[in-house]
């Protein structure tokens, strides 16, 4: 395992964004002059879910939670970040879909939890998502998938549009395989979330290695089969994630998938080689007790770029312009 710490951080340092095994992580990749910005895929995301006031750009309606976090005796081995390694309350957010009307039984729509870990003083805030990888690896390639999905005056994108770009870029169509591929979950407690970026993590020895994380409910996925789906309501997600708080709480693992030399770090949209069966290492349990009012949620934003002293910034384009994204958005519907 040491080995492949000091591997993967001479792999970092050569692509420049790890100056330091100790220090806080990779600096954010910085926009070239005249590439495409935030605050256009901020206005795309919006138009295509039809411009609705007051809505996130992305994973528009869900549900703020609370809840602690207990980190386990092997967190210390990948990370010295106390939002991982000390125990600490949580605010979280369950979410589906782009559109604030899109009905929880919607299948080829992505599920999403957002949360936030530590204090003051060593907050993380964390994103993942109900698919294994994002749908561009460039800003430019994103900017353009979510133009060809812009409805025109039917109110419906234009599916040759859709077609060509998609023949052109055929990565942009994994993560809609892979959602269309598994079942509908029965409520956002009984689905894994993944982190699609690669975090370098740096211990207290100063070993760094590149992980991913994956959230996952203890117990297990569980899933609906065809009928069973059928059945269900518009808002049978939240009324699920209600049901299960007021019975007990429920309870997710926050998990570590481990790096390797030669890994892809810089394209989110694959997934790394045999990722399903790496070696993970759990560091901690969410434990979500109650249900927050909303505003405790949307008063602010889930920032992927808080990130306390242990886990760094991914290297990718995607993760650069995230904080700049959520920023426009936030300011969008207030």
């Amino acid at each position: 395992m040491h080995g492949h710490f000091r591997q993967d951080a001479r792999r970092a340092q050569r692509l420049n964004c790890l100056p330091n095994a100790q220090t806080q992580g990779p600096a954010v990749v910085k926009f070239a002059a005249g590439a495409v910005t935030p605050a256009a895929i901020v206005a795309a995301l919006k138009a295509i879910a039809g411009n609705p006031r007051k809505a996130r750009a992305s994973f528009a309606r869900g549900r703020c939670v609370r809840g602690t976090y207990v980190p386990s005796d092997r967190a210390k081995e990948i990370t010295k970040s106390q939002s991982f390694t000390k125990p600490s309350r949580v605010l979280g957010r369950f979410s589906v879909g782009g559109n604030p009307r899109v009905a929880d039984t919607a299948i080829p729509v992505l599920r999403g939890f957002s949360f936030r870990l530590g204090d003051d003083d060593h907050r993380s805030d964390v994103l993942v998502q109900s698919a294994p990888v994002h749908y561009a690896k460039s800003l430019d390639q994103m900017l353009a998938y979510l133009e060809a999905r812009i409805p025109g005056p039917d109110g419906k994108p234009d599916m040759e549009k859709v077609r060509a770009f998609s023949a052109a870029n055929p990565e942009t169509l994994h993560q809609a395989n892979y959602v269309a591929m598994h079942p509908l979950p029965p409520g956002f407690a009984g689905t894994t979330y993944w982190g699609v970026h690669a975090f370098p993590a740096t211990n207290s020895k100063g070993q760094m290695r590149f992980i991913k994380l994956k959230v996952a409910p203890v117990g297990g996925d569980i899933t609906l089969t065809d009928d069973e789906a059928r059945t269900k309501s518009a808002n049978f997600l939240h009324d699920d994630l209600d049901d299960r708080i007021a019975a007990g709480d429920v309870r997710l693992n926050v998990m570590a998938v481990l790096g390797r030399p030669g890994d892809p770090v810089m394209d989110v949209t694959i997934r790394w080689p045999d990722e399903d069966a790496r070696e993970t290492v759990r560091l901690g349990t969410i434990v979500i007790t109650g249900v927050e009012a909303n505003d405790a949620c949307d008063a602010s934003i889930f920032d992927p770029a808080n990130l306390a002293a242990g886990i760094g910034y991914p290297p990718d384009e995607i993760f650069a312009a995230r904080r700049a994204a959520y920023a426009v958005s936030l300011a969008k519907r207030r």
